[in-house]
């Protein structure tokens, strides 16, 4: 039966004879063909590993990271050696071949996080804590060993996000800084999406931050304009500001009280020159008697 994945969301697949399997029996295929799989893959690994030299079974592909396959019995003590101090296993139990007693006989700590073979990639929370596990490491100066079984996409998968996380790289630079120390590693496109989205969650907090720095000085900003009111309303006052002098002040006279003012007297001159005619709404001139004062 010829199988044709359909789409990003694995929902389902198509046969060559127009069947449709759900993407739960694949998933089961998958499961099915990985257990089967896994000891003549091994073999496959192992014989290629002392056949060829560039064939390695980790390499270190940071200062406090080896990137690798999954170990043997034989292997902790190797690893102790090179001063592994930790091991991050995203085996499932029927792919591990080290009990975490032999890791920690030797003084290592051992981080379990079983995730499913080829189609699948480890959890967010998973990343998460393995990110950390390896960070906590490296501050104290202890070297971490993350594999899965061949050392490719699994274990992968962690290594980039640790270094999109601590080493601020993107997951493209991330991706070939691995690749051109460790060539065969390779994604699957769940596993290339949880690093994707991994990066961009931890990308959200310094976002946030940076939208709380631009309101801040947003709000510098308003307070400075709201020193600079004061002033700016005063020069403006400043320009509507007419200067009245003595001489225009001439030929007006207080009528009675000598505290009014001569806009006062003005008013009073024009109201006693009108009255309003009890026949009509016009405004009608009386000849009334002249007032001094205008």
């Amino acid at each position: 039966m010829k199988i044709v994945e359909l789409g990003e969301d694995g929902c389902e697949i198509e046969s060559s004879g127009g069947e449709v399997v759900s993407g739960k029996a694949k998933k089961v295929f998958v499961l099915a063909g990985a257990r089967l799989l896994f000891y003549p893959t091994l073999l496959y690994n192992v014989v290629r590993n002392k056949a060829q030299a560039e064939f390695r079974w980790w390499d270190e592909v940071d200062p406090n990271i080896l990137l690798g396959a999954v170990p043997f019995p034989s292997d902790v003590a190797r690893l102790k050696m090179l001063g592994v101090q930790g091991v991050v296993t995203l085996n499932e139990p029927y792919e591990t071949l080290v009990p975490s007693q032999l890791y920690q006989a030797h003084g290592m700590d051992h981080l379990v996080l079983p995730t499913r073979d080829y189609l699948f990639a480890p959890s967010f929370g998973n990343i998460c804590r393995a990110v950390d596990f390896i960070y906590r490491n490296a501050i104290s100066g202890k070297k971490t060993y993350v594999h899965c079984k061949a050392g490719r996409g699994r274990s992968t998968t962690i290594v980039l996000c640790y270094l999109v996380k601590y080493k601020n790289m993107t997951p493209e630079e991330a991706f070939e800084h691995v690749r051109l120390i460790r060539p065969r590693v390779l994604l699957a496109r769940s596993q290339w999406k949880a690093v994707r989205d991994f990066s961009k969650q931890i990308q959200l907090p310094s976002q946030a931050v940076d939208s709380l720095t631009d309101d801040a000085v947003l709000v510098q900003d308003f307070s400075k304009q709201i020193q600079l009111l004061p002033s700016q309303a005063g020069d403006s006052l400043s320009d509507d500001a007419i200067l009245v002098t003595k001489e225009d002040l001439e030929g007006y006279r207080d009528l009675s009280d000598s505290h009014r003012r001569p806009m006062i007297a003005m008013l009073a001159c024009l109201f006693t020159s009108f009255r309003v005619s009890s026949t009509g709404p016009h405004l009608v001139r009386d000849p009334l008697p002249e007032v001094p004062a205008c």
